[in-house]
């Protein structure tokens, strides 16, 4: 069965046409045709998909997870609907570093491949372009508040404050909570908050005894806000109780003031007025 199909980009991802006038959304909507391939479940080779001369690939939906290893140490990136990155450009400026980069498809997927050809075609709108790079730059804002949260000192914290993170973008808003529909492994977690997996088990296994996070059956579900919970965790820590983090440092306590949120998130803000209607 051919698992490629031709679609219109404006019909899988109608977010990219917003600021555009209606008649060049219409012609744009006709013309802006992109190659969509579907990935199973397992290991992928991501930069097979898309020449060195496109904008790259375009999530359409689905779950993929980007692995980097360097020096014996392990991170990770979840990717899904609604992000452009360019596996052509992995590891092209590193060749003096050991680094490798791997695909996971966590969940079947859907990408549309934006290549030479989408390119030259989509100039025609500046909007659209601007819509594209903009998904680009909104990728390279959430790698920058992981980096940050792998400084973070506690790795229950790092736990809380990485799912809380996910849920503003993949979370559903239920009247016991914000689910997470998510099966990520306790490795997997662990490369994402920059910590070892029996790390990860013991935070999470804190988190779900002080009922802050629950394991459930495809996922997790977050309860309460995440921002009560830091207070609250760092005021039962006290300031000189030991850490027992990874990489502790200054540096770390730092960090973990600046990842905090000065407001609530949007998934806990829905959460908390569901609560007092309730």
């Amino acid at each position: 069965m051919d698992r490629r199909q031709i679609v219109s980009i404006l019909d899988v991802d109608s977010e990219l046409g917003e600021a555009m006038e209606p008649k060049s959304r219409a012609l744009a909507q006709r013309h802006a045709l992109a190659r969509l391939e579907r990935l199973d479940r397992g290991r992928w080779r991501a930069d097979d998909a898309v020449g060195r001369h496109g904008l790259g690939l375009l999530v359409v939906d689905g779950l993929l997870l980007r692995e980097v290893s360097l020096a014996g140490r392990h991170t990770a990136e979840l990717l899904g609907p609604g992000d452009l990155f360019r596996p052509s450009d992995e590891d092209a400026e590193l060749d003096a570093v050991p680094v490798r980069t791997g695909w996971l498809v966590c969940e079947p997927a859907r990408v549309a491949i934006l290549d030479q050809r989408f390119t030259a075609i989509v100039g025609r709108w500046p909007e659209l372009v601007d819509a594209l790079f903009t998904r680009a730059a909104r990728r390279s804002r959430r790698l920058g508040v992981q980096l940050a949260i792998t400084r973070v000192t506690r790795v229950d914290e790092r736990l809380l404050i990485v799912l809380w993170h996910l849920a503003e973008r993949w979370g559903r808003v239920r009247a016991d909570g914000v689910h997470l529909p998510l099966s990520v492994t306790h490795d997997t977690l662990a490369r994402l908050v920059g910590a070892r997996r029996p790390s990860v088990t013991t935070g999470l296994g804190r988190l779900a005894r002080l009922g802050m996070v629950e394991r459930v059956r495809g996922g997790w579900v977050l309860h309460g806000d995440p921002q009560d919970h830091l207070a609250r965790m760092e005021a039962e820590r006290g300031p000189d109780a030991d850490e027992e983090d990874d990489h502790p440092s200054d540096a770390g306590d730092a960090a973990a003031r600046a990842t905090r949120p000065t407001r609530r998130s949007s998934a806990a803000r829905t959460a908390h007025a569901r609560a007092s209607a309730a």
